[in-house]
């Protein structure tokens, strides 16, 4: 009993969801000796479920992965596996008996109708019922845990991310943004790539602005204004890839993240957005549309760097027509827009 709750204090220090898995892994191991454990994060899109094996012990060992950043090395649709679909259909735990005879159960951690995280262990016949009701116990804190995380991050209203957890997350990728340039510009690393990419494949960041939002507000009040916002959110949600990472930034501003893509591939998810939102008709609105800046993310960069440089291609869109999308790198390149100096002295290349 100490063990266990020497294990929930040190998850309830954790404020970031690859530590909270790796303390999980480390309970799960050190309380109950799993033959085989993952962790999964369980991601909806428009079509299926994928999951993502962010942490566990494997025959290789104990591995943590980067719980915001799936690599896609380790995704999955959940129709893969029929046991995961089987939990993610009946909302509970299952259970199944393996060759040898060891029980491999499934929990979900549940949030409104579908699963979050999958919890996936092998364990050994003869595994005592008092500890199985320790180890539903701990998922169970496990889940609320990660449930008052996710509430922190949240957009109250649209349940996207917040502005206050962007920076966090645009630090992880600047840290992979090194070995992006290095693709983009064409040349060699040494360094393994951690996905399999064109050769032009780099982060990006789009900054999304609802035309003419001020409007809707004043004709139709703030309340329907509030639902304009929620839906576009769930617009987003489906039109997005599921590995990128969506903001509300403030107001009628949102922010896409989105994870290595090729400047057409960047330009084809956002166009679809883009036209999702023109297509969906808003109850008592009509319908509305959005403008859209983006830029590609560089090593050196600052969240106000690349705001600054996809704010100015969505000034660009705005400021000729509206209800379309400008790349930054375009821009520039095709005399539109004049690189403006680093505050370093030095010039922006592209």
């Amino acid at each position: 009993m100490l063990q266990l709750i020497g294990h929930i204090v040190k998850i309830s220090a954790r404020r970031d969801r690859t530590e909270i898995n790796a303390a999980m892994v480390d309970a799960l191991l050190e309380l109950f000796s799993p033959r085989r454990l993952t962790i999964h994060r369980c991601y909806m899109t428009k079509r299926k479920m994928v999951v993502f094996a962010c942490a566990g012990i494997s025959p290789e060992g104990r591995f943590v992965r980067n719980a915001y950043l799936p690599d896609r090395h380790y995704c999955q649709p959940i129709s893969n596996n029929p046991l995961l679909a089987r939990c993610a259909r009946e909302m509970s735990v299952v259970m199944e008996i393996q060759h040898n005879g060891d029980h491999r159960l499934v929990f979900p951690v549940m949030s409104q109708d579908h699963p979050l995280y999958m919890v996936d262990l092998i364990l050994s016949d003869d595994f005592p019922a008092d500890q199985r009701i320790s180890l539903m116990g701990l998922i169970e804190y496990f889940g609320n845990h990660i449930a008052l995380l996710d509430y922190g991050e949240a957009d109250t209203l649209t349940g996207l991310l917040s502005r206050k957890t962007f920076d966090k997350h645009l630090f992880e990728l600047l840290g992979q943004a090194d070995s992006d340039e290095t693709r983009f510009l064409g040349t060699h690393s040494d360094e393994p790539l951690r996905r399999k990419n064109s050769t032009d494949s780099c982060h990006w960041l789009a900054v999304c602005d609802i035309d003419h939002f001020k409007q809707v507000n004043d004709n139709f009040g703030h309340l329907i204004g509030d639902e304009v916002l929620i839906m576009i959110a769930q617009v987003m949600r489906q039109s997005f890839r599921f590995d990128d990472q969506l903001f509300r930034f403030g107001g009628e501003e949102f922010i896409a993240l989105l994870q290595p893509a090729s400047m057409e591939s960047a330009v084809s998810t956002l166009e679809r957005f883009r036209h999702d939102v023109e297509a969906q008709r808003f109850s008592r609105v009509g319908h509305v549309t959005v403008s859209i800046g983006f830029s590609q993310l560089l090593p050196n960069d600052t969240p106000t760097d690349v705001i600054d440089r996809a704010d100015e291609a969505l000034y660009y869109a705005k400021q000729h027509g509206r209800n379309r999308i400008e790349s930054y790198e375009a821009l520039i390149s095709g005399g539109q827009l004049t690189a403006k100096d680093l505050n370093k002295g030095e010039v922006e290349l592209f």
